[in-house]
C-alpha cells in the first residue's frame, strides 16, 4: 500500500505545477484551520537583507520581487544544490550543515517547498523530536509558515493533514482536507491525494467521494480504488454523475474558446 505522502510527491513531480489547481482566491478568503502553533512563535516570513526569498515554490505562481531578475528554476536550483540535494532528501543528511539547518534555509527561501516540508516532517519522526536538530522552528511551524505564505496551496494542506494525522489530531487533519478539497476545484490530482489521506484516516466514504471526483475529472489511477476494493468499500460512480463530471471541463473549454477577443485600446 502506497503511503499517501509518497503519492502526493509522485503526482506532483509530473511536474509539480501540473498537480496544482489554478485557484483565483485571495488569502483572506480561505477559512482557517487552527494549529497548535502561532505566527508569532513561528517567525516572520520576511527574510533578512541579502537572503533568498521568500519565493513561491510553484513555478506557475512565481512572482519575482522588485530587483530580482533571475528565473524561478535558477533560484530553486541554487537553493537545492546548496541545501537540499536528492541524496540529502533520500538519506536525511545535511549538505552544508545539520539537515535541520539546511531544510530551514530551503524553507525560508521557499516557504511552501513541498519536498522540503515532507523532509522536515520525516526528519522530526526520525529524531523523535518536535524540533529537529539544527531546525530554526518546530516542524509544525514550517507548515504554519507555508500556509501563511500561500494559503491556497493544496499540496501544503494535504501534507499538513498527514502531519496532523500522524500526531493523532484527526479533527484538524479533516479540517485541512476539507479546505484542500474546496480549493481543488477541477484539479484531479488534489482530489485523488485527499482521497488517499481520507483512506488513511479510515474515512472511507469521503475517500470514495474523492476517488469518484478524480475519476470524473479524468484521472485514471487505480491505486485508491484498489485499496477501497480490498476493504469492500468501493462502489462504482453513478453513470449520470460521471457523465456530468466529464462534461463540465469540456463545456468550460468550449465556453473559453468561443468567448470574444477584446483588443486593448
Amino acid at each position: 500500500m502506497t503511503p499517501p505522502h509518497q503519492s502526493i510527491i509522485a503526482t506532483g513531480t509530473l511536474p509539480w505545477a501540473r498537480a496544482l489547481a489554478s485557484v483565483a482566491l485571495a488569502l483572506s478568503c480561505c477559512p482557517q484551520a487552527h494549529a497548535q502553533v502561532s505566527s508569532a512563535a513561528c517567525g516572520s516570513l520576511q527574510n533578512a537583507a541579502g537572503r533568498f526569498g521568500p519565493f513561491d515554490y510553484r513555478a506557475d505562481h512565481f512572482k519575482p520581487p522588485p530587483g530580482e531578475s533571475r528565473p524561478h528554476a535558477h533560484l530553486l536550483k541554487l537553493v537545492n544544490d546548496a541545501h537540499f540535494t536528492a541524496e540529502s532528501e533520500a538519506r536525511l543528511r545535511g549538505v552544508s550543515t545539520e539537515m535541520g539547518g539546511d531544510l530551514s534555509f530551503a524553507l525560508r527561501a521557499f516557504p511552501n517547498h513541498h519536498r522540503a516540508l515532507l523532509a522536515m516532517m520525516r526528519l522530526g519522526e526520525k529524531q523523535k523530536s518536535a524540533q529537529p536538530k539544527g531546525a530554526e522552528f518546530p516542524v509544525e511551524c514550517w507548515f504554519e509558515r507555508a500556509i501563511r505564505f500561500q494559503a491556497e496551496d493544496t499540496i501544503v494542506r494535504n501534507l499538513y493533514a498527514i502531519f496532523l494525522h500522524k500526531n493523532n489530531r484527526l479533527d484538524e487533519a479533516r479540517a485541512q482536507l476539507e479546505l484542500s478539497v474546496r480549493l481543488a476545484k477541477d484539479n484531479a490530482f488534489t482530489h485523488y491525494n485527499a482521497g488517499l489521506i481520507y483512506f488513511d484516516i479510515k474515512d472511507y466514504d469521503k475517500a470514495l467521494t474523492q476517488a469518484h471526483t478524480a475519476l470524473q475529472l479524468g484521472l485514471r489511477s487505480t491505486g485508491l480504488s484498489d485499496q477501497l476494493k480490498a476493504l469492500g468499500k468501493w462502489r462504482e460512480p453513478d453513470p449520470a454523475a460521471e457523465a456530468d463530471g466529464a462534461a463540465e471541463p469540456a463545456a468550460a473549454a468550449a465556453s473559453k474558446a468561443s468567448a470574444p477577443t477584446v483588443t486593448p485600446q
